[in-house]
């Protein structure tokens, strides 16, 4: 098993690799493919593995990987595969435009692998302080491929975006070192203290006090890398001047490791605390985030701002589904972690290929995509019906599950308050993307100068949907069994 931990942090590698061993851009790129495969092949393996063992321990704790590091791994891996295909598909048409160099071809597929890798690292420690080294790293990798293109616009998003999470991520230190404080009576050796499955086991031995300071700066601090409200303010700038795949990313992977450590400080702090403070704040937060999300997805611009605000939301809907709570709140949260990922992969990927044959990521200036290229406007129309959770789509029973788990609560005035604010964004986001698919006008040229690059293009999309689809309407029995051993390893 341990073999197959190291397999999925190492598979994005291969890429940074090739690229080092001065393979052709191609080549690389495709190693970087493979090299995703082999990562997600390892990761469904390994969360298989994991249904039926004991957690994965290693190093002194720094090696940890249970039900819950598990599934989030299996989402993560399955993003970058997805992304990396439609990399090679971006990479083709940029280059052939000039838009971007043989160096700055050579850089993303580095510094792509390399924000992978840390992110799947970072999902497979049980220390917190390498969680928030691990993070903090990522932060950096992310940061110069927003910046790629080197432009004006791109190179300031990428500036705010390190000063952001990197001071988001030192409030989190902050909160790793109460988390240290609280367990001080304990009598564990110092990197336990730090580990965070003996802190769940030792949770009744906690302070009160310093657990809570440090569940609240956890929130605070892993939130900036969610993109929580009001936390949120570089995510928008990130991931408009992102390159598609990049973006993709961004809002389907790096968001949910944030979320993933907020939820294990949420495990601890809810097992010495009881759930009323943990899932207070995650209410509180959650629904200033979807607030935050369905206004400014009202106005109409930039589609790729709009997709990043939609990722706004529905991070507010997960922290809110952690707050409901319970059986459903818990199962809710994580079916639409999954779901939301690849929803979001395939809307970034297909706002990308439109963006490369328009030239122009103004919502205004792109009519007429059912007419003017078919595949592209059918895929952005689903898409976008996907995200928002619309039948038969994965997201339409996962946030039913969370509205559900709302109403389970003694008040249903949240749940009604969260059906309202879904309804908003459906109409404001839905008015957007309408208007892109619907019209007429000319077809624009083919950015792509190879049937490779229009399979590269297509097919991650293709599977994108496919998947979203199947979770709509079925839940596989060994994904479900998955979600069940993740709920029960933070409850």
């Amino acid at each position: 098993m341990t073999i197959l931990a190291m397999l999925i942090v190492a598979g994005p590698l291969a890429g940074p690799i090739a690229t080092a061993l001065r393979a052709r851009a191609r080549a690389a790129a495709l190693a970087g493919v493979a090299g995703a495969m082999v990562s997600l092949a390892a990761a469904i393996a390994l969360l298989a593995a994991q249904l039926h063992r004991a957690p994965l321990r290693g190093w002194a704790g720094f090696l940890y990987v249970d039900s819950l590091s598990g599934f989030f791994l299996l989402t993560v891996a399955g993003v970058t595969l997805l992304a990396a295909i439609g990399s090679v598909a971006y990479l083709s048409a940029e280059e052939h435009a000039g838009t971007l160099s043989a160096f700055q071809v050579r850089l993303y597929l580095i510094f792509f692998g390399a924000f992978a890798a840390l992110m799947l690292a970072s999902l497979e420690t049980g220390n917190l302080g390498l969680l928030f080294v691990l993070v903090e790293a990522s932060t950096l990798a992310s940061a110069a491929l927003v910046g790629l293109e080197g432009k004006a616009r791109s190179l300031e998003a990428a500036w705010k975006y390190v000063i952001i999470s990197s001071l988001g991520v030192t409030i989190a230190l902050a909160g790793t070192l109460f988390l240290f404080y609280a367990g001080s009576a304990l009598h564990l050796t110092s990197d336990q203290r730090l580990t965070w499955p003996y802190l769940f086991a030792h949770a009744a031995a906690l302070a009160p006090q310093p657990l809570r300071l440090a569940f609240l700066l956890a929130v605070v601090g892993y939130g900036t890398k969610v993109g929580l409200a009001p936390m949120h303010t570089w995510l928008p700038d990130a991931h408009s001047e992102a390159p598609s795949p990049a973006s993709a990313m961004l809002s389907a992977a790096l968001l949910n490791t944030g979320m993933y450590a907020i939820i294990r400080f949420l495990a601890i702090a809810q097992a010495r605390l009881g759930a009323t403070f943990p899932h207070a704040v995650l209410l509180a937060f959650g629904f200033a985030s979807i607030l935050v999300g369905v206004l400014f997805m009202v106005r109409r611009g930039d589609f790729k701002r709009l997709f990043a605000y939609s990722s706004v939301e529905h991070m507010g809907i997960i922290a809110v589904a952690l707050g409901f709570g319970g059986v459903l709140g818990l199962y809710g949260a994580l079916l639409h972690t999954l779901n939301h990922a690849v929803a979001k992969a395939v809307l970034f990927l297909g706002g990308g290929d439109v963006a490369l044959r328009y030239r122009t990521r103004d919502a205004a200036g792109v009519r007429g995509l059912l007419t003017a290229v078919p595949l592209t406007g059918g895929v952005l129309l689903l898409a976008s019906l996907a995200v928002l959770g619309s039948p038969p789509f994965g997201l339409f029973l996962s946030e039913l599950t969370i509205v559900r788990a709302g109403f389970a609560m003694a008040s249903p005035a949240l749940p009604l308050l969260l059906l309202a604010l879904l309804a908003v964004a459906f109409i404001a986001f839905a008015r957007t993307t309408a208007g892109m698919v619907t019209g007429t006008q000319q077809a624009p040229p083919d950015p792509y100068q190879t049937v490779a690059a229009r399979w590269a293009a297509a097919v991650p999309l293709g599977i994108g949907l496919a998947a979203l689809l199947v979770l709509g309407l079925w839940i596989p029995g060994g994904l479900n069994t998955a979600i069940m051993h993740s709920m029960a390893a933070i409850s």
